[in-house]
């Protein structure tokens, strides 16, 4: 099957991204839903990808031979519930790790990560925004969630036994 340069550009943002969900996809996307997200997946890459058991979308060895983009885990590590070595990441996720508790730290809130961005980097991202990093982190089994009165997050494994790539 030949693919047109959109449908090899979204492929590429699928092995970029997973493990991943239709809603990182709608967002990557500027798609309205992510009902579209499923239809245009099933009707344009169905050959290229596959959920998982959780239900997570992740490429397959084919898409990650047809782009030239480096998968944003090792894929055999975290299907089998490792901690990858290597992680490819957008620039906020890249920054949460920095500020995130450590695995033998209290956790944080969404609202205490943010405040931390802040601080540490004099920024604002949006706490939708950081509230998504968070929870791409923990598909890629590098960040855990505490649940206590709201659900609080802390990193699964120490920061020197990851490497974190900020993703062009």
């Amino acid at each position: 099957m030949s693919l047109t340069d959109e449908e090899r550009d979204r492929l590429a943002d699928v092995v970029r991204l997973q493990p991943t969900k239709n809603g990182e996809l709608q967002d990557a996307w500027e798609m309205e839903s992510g009902s579209e997200v499923h239809g245009y997946l099933e009707n344009h890459l169905k050959e290229y990808y596959y959920r998982d058991d959780d239900s997570l979308i992740r490429a397959t060895a084919a898409a990650n031979d047809l782009v030239d983009v480096e998968p944003g885990i090792e894929p055999d590590a975290v299907a089998k519930g490792g901690v990858p070595e290597t992680i490819r990441v957008p620039e906020l996720e890249s920054r949460v790790v920095d500020v995130l508790a450590g695995p033998d730290e209290r956790s944080q809130s969404v609202v205490r990560v943010l405040n931390a961005l802040r601080e540490a980097y004099d920024a604002d991202p949006e706490v939708d925004a950081v509230r998504r990093a968070l929870r791409s982190l923990e598909r890629k089994n590098v960040v855990e969630v505490v649940y206590r009165t709201v659900p609080t997050f802390r990193l699964a494994v120490d920061r020197d036994e990851i490497t974190v790539e900020i993703e062009a």
